[in-house]
């Protein structure tokens, strides 16, 4: 599924995100910024040893040896992936609603969506953030990711946005999603 919003692309695929051509991918990253399991462990594989390199120097020079915060966002080069760099960004981790989760999940993207903007990519795409193992419920997730997503657009021409979803299922839940708030 693909919209237009203010002159950019919005679209909805299922794949597998560490294949996709884009000038930017959006890594669903743990606060080490060493790798880890899902979305995180598949792009560190896919991209080598260059990006944990780079990672830990960006650790050691930009957050002086501590984790990146959640809702914040670094960029390093893609290395032996597709997509010229990733975006790094530290979901949230489910704890019932009630610790601004939904506040810190909209900044990944917007802290994302920024990072592309300030560096004039054209193509940036997201995974499902936090919905894997930090647990945050898909359906509300995705309300959070595309109303941000949505509103960034409106406001700004970035050119293309994609959501890459893991599964058919969870594809199926963001566009329906999109439909019933923007139908």
């Amino acid at each position: 599924m693909k919209v237009e919003i203010n002159g950019n692309i919005l679209e909805f695929k299922k794949g597998d995100i560490t294949t996709v051509q884009a000038d930017a991918i959006v890594n669903a990253a743990n606060g080490t910024l060493l790798g880890g399991g899902g979305v995180d462990g598949a792009i560190h594989r896919a991209a080598g040893k260059e990006l944990l390199q780079e990672c830990k120097r960006i650790r050691e020079e930009q957050l002086h040896g501590e984790e990146l915060p959640s809702g914040d966002a670094v960029m390093t080069k893609g290395y032996n992936l597709p997509a010229d760099y990733v975006i790094h960004t530290v979901g949230p981790v489910w704890e019932g609603g009630e610790h601004k989760e939904a506040e810190r999940l909209s900044n990944c993207y917007k802290n994302s969506l920024a990072l592309m903007r300030e560096h004039q990519l054209q193509h940036i795409a997201f995974p499902s953030i936090s919905t894997g193992a930090y647990r945050f419920p898909i359906e509300l997730a995705a309300a959070v990711a595309i109303e941000t997503v949505v509103e960034y657009l409106k406001k700004e021409r970035v050119g293309k946005v994609t959501f890459v979803l893991f599964s058919e299922e969870d594809k199926e839940i963001y566009q329906t999603t999109y439909e019933n708030i923007y139908g």
